[in-house]
């Protein structure tokens, strides 16, 4: 009975003090708490509350922007939730872009009842290629001369004005609208994504490119220079179809995969809308080099008058060679590296001079760049010229040696003529011609090059046979010519700007 009575007094000690323990510690919240020790701005500078906050959408995420292009292509389905939409395009297909007009009443009135210059470029996705943009283009230019990256196809398109493509910007296009009436323009992308990437045994992934689309209106100069809105997206660029197919391998493989798995990618949309992006900066390349086949200037010489030879005599031009040397610079080793069609590799021999190119054996260029291009690269890193298939030559006749020769009794037999000149020591000068062909034409393109005339002003060539009867040359003549053969030119005067050449 003591021991009942005991315990109910122990229980109102224990509850009694944890009562007081309780009030003194909601008496300390309370004193830490006061209006004067802590306020709300010190609460929201804590870390996670500025983690939470930076993680949150901005005020203008929602802001509907001025103007919005849509490209009517769908989008990839094997793209995640957070990542950039990624489209698939065919090259040379004709894609539409629509350009609309979203301003809200009294935004941008100065733009009203005018028309405003939008310029389209296709550009590098990955930031590397961008620094090499030029380089890489230039590249693209000489592997495919007359091509244009990207076109706009002008009878399907509508609503554009005064477009405009300049030669020497590949992948820009131009016009001028009006953002009140209906504008659609269509648009066509020649290189394909591949055509940018290492080679090495097939199926590669190709890069990645952007269309963006920069808009301007007028200034007071009227010039479209006062920046308004830009949008891009990322595609890639197959050969015809073949964006068909990727879309299609995308849709299976995403249809395989799991309801949770296909949660984290986002679903493939009919078309592409463009986002807002930053200006794509103005960058004016100057190209002091003139691309490989292709010459700027043409001069040309008349003959002389009379049954005689021209008046004038120019030095043959010097022969092309754009062989490496070991003091190339890498700088000057990537721009030989696109003269030669080798600008897929320009990015792997980055950093290589001249010499570093040259150490390179048969087997380590077939290695690093397959047999194919690693056989040509090596050859062209040699200097190795192809033997053409006939070589002859040829010395212009003076008109001071024709005058001696009439003058004097005949020649000797050739059995006692020197090698270089005749008996009376008169020095001859001859020039090789190379034949590949081993036609007429050719051979008369070849004479008018080295004396830098047009190949219309050359009639006929002849050829002097026995007892001086002059045949007339054709292309089994030429065949028959033996190698190394030496002629003397002769001209006769046919008109006032035609003559026929003698080979003796």
């Amino acid at each position: 009975m003591a021991w009942a009575l005991k315990l109910p007094l122990a229980d109102e000690v224990i509850e009694s003090g944890l009562v007081q323990d309780f009030d003194a510690s909601l008496s300390g919240i309370g004193q830490e708490l006061g209006a004067g020790a802590y306020s709300m701005s010190d609460v929201l500078a804590l870390p996670i509350f500025k983690q939470e906050e930076s993680s949150l959408p901005p005020d203008n995420e929602n802001e509907i922007l001025p103007f919005q292009y849509v490209l009517c292509a769908a989008t990839s389905p094997a793209v995640k939730l957070h990542d950039e939409t990624l489209t698939y395009l065919n090259q040379g297909q004709s894609y539409e872009i629509r350009m609309l007009d979203n301003r809200k009443l009294g935004e941008l009135p100065e733009i009203n009842g005018k028309l405003v210059k939008s310029i389209f470029r296709v550009v590098f996705h990955d930031r590397r290629l961008q620094y090499t943009e030029h380089q890489q283009l230039e590249g693209w230019r000489w592997n495919r001369p007359g091509d244009r990256i990207l076109d706009i196809d002008i009878p399907m398109s509508v609503g554009i004005i005064d477009p405009r493509a300049n030669p020497t910007q590949l992948n820009t296009v131009e016009f001028l609208w009006d953002p009140a009436k209906r504008t659609s323009v269509f648009i066509q992308v020649h290189c394909i994504s591949t055509e940018f990437t290492m080679r090495k045994h097939g199926g590669e992934k190709g890069v990645p490119f952007r269309v963006q689309i920069d808009t301007f209106k007028e200034n007071e100069n009227g010039e479209y220079t006062e920046h308004l809105h830009s949008a891009s997206c990322q595609i890639k660029v197959f050969k015809p179809k073949g964006a068909d197919r990727k879309q299609k391998t995308d849709r299976e493989k995403m249809e395989k995969r799991t309801p949770h798995e296909k949660e984290k990618y986002q679903p493939s949309y009919e078309t592409t809308i463009l986002t807002e992006c930053s200006p794509w900066p103005e960058i004016t390349y100057v190209n002091n080099s003139p691309s490989p086949g292709f010459n700027s200037s043409h001069s040309s010489f008349s003959l002389g008058e009379g049954n005689g030879s021209p008046n004038h005599q120019p030095e043959p031009p010097p022969p092309v060679t754009d062989n490496l040397l070991p003091t190339t610079t890498p700088q000057e080793a990537q721009q030989w590296l696109h003269r030669n069609r080798f600008s897929t590799f320009t990015r792997l021999f980055t950093n290589f001079s001249g010499a570093d190119l040259l150490k390179l054996t048969r087997d380590d260029v077939i290695q690093i760049c397959g047999p194919a291009d690693g056989i040509r690269l090596f050859n062209a890193l040699k200097g190795r010229m192809v033997r053409p298939r006939l070589t002859i030559y040829v010395c212009q006749e003076s008109v001071q040696l024709r005058e001696q020769q009439q003058q004097q009794p005949p020649p000797p037999p050739p059995q006692q003529k020197q090698e270089d000149g005749d008996s009376n020591g008169t020095f001859f000068v001859y020039h090789a011609i190379y034949l590949e062909e081993l036609t007429a034409v050719e051979l008369t393109e070849k004479i008018a090059q080295l004396f830098s005339i047009s190949p219309h002003q050359i009639s006929q060539i002849y050829k002097q046979g026995p007892t001086g009867i002059h045949v007339l040359i054709s292309d089994e003549m030429i065949q028959n010519f033996q190698e190394e053969a030496c002629f003397i030119l002769d001209t006769l005067k046919e008109t006032s700007d035609s003559y026929h050449i003698i080979l003796k």
